[in-house]
């Protein structure tokens, strides 16, 4: 019983906490007026977090590791992105219903910002590559 809790434990430890992507994507999802319109951002989140865990697999992690002024670097470029959109949010107008239609974002606009909060949130994949790394890790005992 005390391998499942672990496993369990940790599954919610990486799926519960929620991201600057994930509370964009939700808010996509709510705002648009149907799923067609939220699927450019939904795929663009997809498709970066897919290339994002084979980099994981390809041992990016390993060569951020050998070099600790890079892992510094993408450390300090994460903590600065994550307080500015901390801070866009926080300072944020609270939108009505009729204002919610005025934040739906064009195709374009939602690629790009999705781009925006899926690459350098997680220190470009230095997050998803311990993620992923640690879940194997478990797998082999």
């Amino acid at each position: 019983m005390g391998p499942f809790f672990h496993g369990l434990l940790l599954a919610l430890g990486l799926i519960l906490p929620l991201g600057v992507q994930n509370v964009f994507i939700f808010n996509q999802g709510a705002i648009q007026p149907t799923i067609k319109k939220a699927l450019p951002a939904t795929i663009t989140a997809a498709i970066c977090d897919t290339v994002l865990i084979l980099l994981a697999i390809l041992g990016v992690s390993l060569i951020v590791m050998q070099y600790d002024w890079l892992r510094l670097t993408l450390i300090i470029i994460g903590v600065i992105f994550l307080l500015y959109m901390g801070f866009q949010i926080w300072f944020a107008k609270s939108n009505s219903q009729s204002g919610a239609q005025s934040m739906q974002m064009s195709t374009k606009k939602q690629i790009v910002f999705a781009l925006s909060v899926s690459l350098p949130t997680c220190n470009l994949g230095y997050d998803r590559c311990n993620r992923f790394e640690l879940t194997c890790l478990f797998r082999k005992r």
